[in-house]
């Protein structure tokens, strides 16, 4: 492996050459950030820099008076002796790999990133590189997701039979990313679309960052007593099998998720249904990713990496796995997840942290 340019610390990857952190699980002083995800951004450092349509994102994270500083995708910084720039990641609005460089020597680390199209953000971009840090969240060869429309018709067409049956549809999908990106792809002729308030506060931000969301509302601001049969209501995952569940009887559950393709969860969860769905790479793209960017050296974080690992020495890569606090996407709820009921949050503190660890208003 070439020398590093980058480096696991205690704080996270860290770039001595520019005195930078990216992703820092801990507070430092300079931060550039790939995400808005609470596993890639952390409260508490002094100052952030970020890809510019992430920034109301990253600000709604972790705090509107935190010192945060945006570059456009592509647009070069010179912070000491390395030039970084950010570029389209394709996971979330705003996501960023992040290209690091030294006197001809690149590095990039990927953050979380898909090849999929998605209305809700710019489309992932190969940028050639030395060494190239990837995710493996779904790093085996099981994973491999359908077409877009193919996976909306799907969910369409189960909303559709259960607006038929006098059902209103609960589809459960992280707050940030998921719920705006299969937003865009709900037939509105159905029926209404209603959102748990922590699904809405980040509706909000991508409206205000020119993401054309189809209409929605807030759960809480219907009267009580409302009937929701044939109306879509999207959810965090924290919300289901709780009392603030109970007003959407008689109700169909379903989670949209990666880990949905493997049927022993969906089983687990008592779910009507799981669209198998994420806004990582499937087995495919994670390899297709990788030889786009013509990187000589492969480091591979969290997930299924030692078995990515062993595939890429096995097509003769220079490849090895490289530890990190990063998650990736959860089956768990998130831990204090955005609710519109106090007991959905006491439940949901007791589950492992995938998201946020903050609690709003709903």
């Amino acid at each position: 492996m070439a020398s590093r340019l980058i480096q696991t610390t205690d704080r996270g990857l860290y770039c001595s050459a520019g005195d930078i952190y990216i992703d820092p699980w801990r507070a430092v002083d300079r931060a550039l950030i790939t995400h808005a995800h609470s596993d890639h951004a952390r409260w508490g450092s002094r100052d952030y820099l970020c890809a510019r349509p992430g920034e109301g994102v990253l600000r709604h994270r972790i705090g509107q008076d935190t010192s945060i500083e945006s570059l456009p995708y592509g647009e070069t910084r010179k912070i000491n002796d390395v030039t970084v720039s950010f570029h389209p990641a394709g996971h979330i609005l705003g996501s960023a790999q992040i290209r690091v460089e030294r006197a001809g020597e690149v590095w990039v680390v990927s953050g979380d990133y898909k090849l999929d199209p998605d209305p809700t953000c710019e489309l992932w971009e190969p940028v050639k590189c030395n060494t190239f840090i990837t995710e493996s969240t779904f790093g085996l060869p099981i994973y491999r997701w359908q077409e877009g429309s193919e996976l909306m018709a799907d969910i369409n067409g189960w909303w559709e039979k259960n607006k038929s049956e006098g059902k209103s549809s609960l589809l459960l999908a992280y707050a940030l990313g998921k719920a705006q990106r299969l937003m865009m792809g709900l037939d509105t002729s159905i029926g209404p679309i209603y959102t748990h308030g922590a699904v809405e506060a980040l509706n909000e931000v991508y409206r205000e960052s020119g993401v054309k969301l189809p209409d929605s509302a807030r759960l809480s601001s219907n009267p009580k007593g409302t009937k929701y049969a044939g109306a879509m209501i999207i959810a965090p995952p924290s919300a289901y099998g709780t009392p603030w569940q109970r007003q959407l009887n008689p109700v169909s559950g379903a989670f949209a998720s990666g880990w949905m393709m493997v049927r022993g969860i969906r089983r687990r969860r008592s779910l009507d249904k799981g669209f198998p769905v994420s806004d990582h790479c499937d087995w495919p793209s994670l390899l297709r990713a990788i030889q786009l960017t013509e990187a000589e050296n492969i480091l591979v974080t969290h997930g299924s990496s030692a078995i990515l690992v062993r595939h890429l020495r096995e097509l003769g890569l220079n490849a090895d796995t490289l530890s990190t606090q990063f998650e990736g996407e959860e089956e768990t709820p998130a831990a204090g997840e955005h609710s519109e009921d106090p007991e959905v949050t006491e439940l949901a503190s007791t589950e492992e942290t995938t998201e946020s660890t903050e609690v709003v208003e709903a």
